[in-house]
């Protein structure tokens, strides 16, 4: 597995060789440090510790601070563990950059989705607000009747209600890398991932299978398709 941490710096669009348009969020992507190895005979199983984000010592605890020096390491404001591919060959101290991704690599990014403090359903579940023809007062915005109160005298699991949204941890799978740039420490996605700018995220190598299709997958071996007798035909392409 592959991995980094970073920041969510904000959406742009960017066009490919075609001239067609990509819509694109750009993360600034480490540096990270190695800051601690798991191992399977001391601690039961394999992985990696990466720090990042420089931040004053005062603002760590004295148990941060030591564990830290141990490493040699500054002063790190956020740990994150992962169990790399490569994680035995790296020594403490080590430092990861953008570039350990590549253009075509499909990621997996984890981030915490924006706050809205305590919304009503409407906003919160997509529910239409009540007519306002025949009158209603001050609650066209409100949930109305939840269900009979004799059989079955509950409310269903799962029924949309007002409550806390966002603020929850969320991947998205499965975005494609179409640019890398280690010095400005810059990873470009396609598509959007959660959180606000300058949110903290983790990027992954994603856990979805990708098969190469073989030439000539989309042609049917039936001689009475269109497909089968003739691929170049407009409607043997559009099937």
């Amino acid at each position: 597995m592959k991995a980094i941490i970073g920041k969510k710096v904000g959406m742009s669009q960017i066009f490919d060789e075609n001239g067609h348009v990509i819509p694109v969020t750009v993360i600034e992507a480490g540096p990270c440090v190695v800051t601690q190895k798991k191992t399977a005979e001391k601690d039961g199983y394999e992985a990696v510790q990466l720090g990042y984000e420089d931040v004053a010592e005062k603002k760590l605890s004295k148990p941060e601070v030591g564990h830290l020096n141990k490493a040699g390491v500054s002063p790190k404001k956020y740990l994150r563990e992962f169990a790399l591919d490569n994680g035995s060959e790296l020594e403490l101290g080590a430092v990861i950059k953008a570039d350990m991704f590549q253009v075509g690599d499909f990621v997996d990014v984890t981030g915490t989705s924006k706050g809205h403090g305590y919304e009503g359903v409407v906003k919160r579940c997509g529910y239409a607000i009540q007519r306002k023809s025949h009158g209603g007062g001050p609650v066209h915005r409100h949930v109305g009747s939840r269900g009979s109160g004799t059989d079955p005298s509950r409310i269903f699991k799962g029924t949309g209600g007002p409550g806390q949204m966002g603020g929850d941890t969320v991947t998205i799978q499965n975005l494609e890398v179409v640019k890398v740039d280690p010095e400005l420490n810059m990873l470009v996605v396609r598509g959007a991932i959660p959180g606000p700018k300058y949110s903290l995220v983790t990027v992954k190598n994603t856990v979805k299978t990708h098969k190469v299709k073989q030439a000539g997958a989309g042609i049917s071996s039936n001689p009475q398709k269109a497909s089968g007798r003739n691929p170049q035909k407009a409607s043997a392409r559009t099937k």
